[in-house]
């Protein structure tokens, strides 16, 4: 049997501003997941039904943070600077790509 390639989690994720990490933060943001759920240990075809969901979500807002309704756009902010801040502190350098 072949072992399935596993997302570790936002939690465990190399710095946290990876593509999956990213589809956790705006699934928390559109309460599509709790915050409790960082999707530790979630295969591929879990997370790409979240990531359809996450965009879903984003079309009804063009996919720019500056649409959301005031209390999802403060959301956005204050869950992308908790990320950012712990990427940072990560190693995480946002002048390279984003799985660099």
């Amino acid at each position: 049997m072949q072992n399935k390639m596993t997302y570790p989690g936002f939690h465990k994720d190399s710095h946290g501003m990876t593509t999956l990490s990213r589809v956790v933060l705006d699934a928390w943001l559109f309460g599509i997941l709790p915050e409790t759920e960082d999707c530790a240990g979630w295969d591929l075809q879990r997370m790409q039904k979240v990531m359809g969901e996450v965009e879903q979500e984003w079309d009804k807002y063009g996919s720019l943070p500056s649409f959301l309704p005031p209390e999802l756009r403060q959301r956005h902010t204050e869950l992308y600077e908790m990320a950012t801040e712990r990427a940072k502190s990560l190693g995480w350098n946002p002048e390279l790509g984003d799985d660099e």
